[in-house]
């Protein structure tokens, strides 16, 4: 097997376990009833955003690999598309996710009892509408590497 396809292999097993738990992130807070059940599924997307990023790395790192090794990849519009949608939704971790993210940890820290405040779902449903976005992005990106349109 070439160090290539060894790439592949990597970028591959990346993407199932990067992106696949990233699908799921939103869906396990959304039907939550009380502070409780909110905190405990804000603590699982935390441990399983660790293999989203680890997926993400590896993903960024072997598709780059890749683009060197064969450098008429860097000359066809699905990886160049891809790669830009790829760095956009990196980006948007810091710029997007995160200050929305703030005060809903803010929350979760300060808020007593077990009643769900309604400032919570304010700033969650920007969240959740947020994640939902980047995971369309990230279906476009899998079909671009599926299908190489262009």
């Amino acid at each position: 097997m070439s160090f290539y396809k060894i790439l592949v292999f990597i970028h591959v097993i990346s993407a199932i376990v990067g992106l696949g738990p990233g699908f799921i992130l939103t869906f396990i807070v959304m039907k939550t009833r009380n502070m409780a059940e909110v905190r405990h599924a804000f603590y699982l997307r935390n441990r399983i955003h660790i293999f989203v990023m680890i997926g993400g790395i590896l993903l960024l790192t072997t598709g780059l690999l890749m683009g060197f090794l064969n450098p008429t990849l860097l000359k066809q519009g699905w990886y160049i598309t891809s790669l830009i949608l790829f760095l956009l939704t990196l980006a948007s971790g810091p710029f997007v996710l995160k200050p929305i993210s703030i005060p809903i940890q803010r929350i979760l820290s300060e808020h007593e009892g077990d009643e769900i405040p309604e400032d919570y779902y304010k700033h969650a449903n920007r969240l959740f509408l947020s994640e939902h976005i980047l995971n369309f992005i990230f279906v476009i990106i899998i079909i671009l590497m599926i299908l190489k349109p262009f």
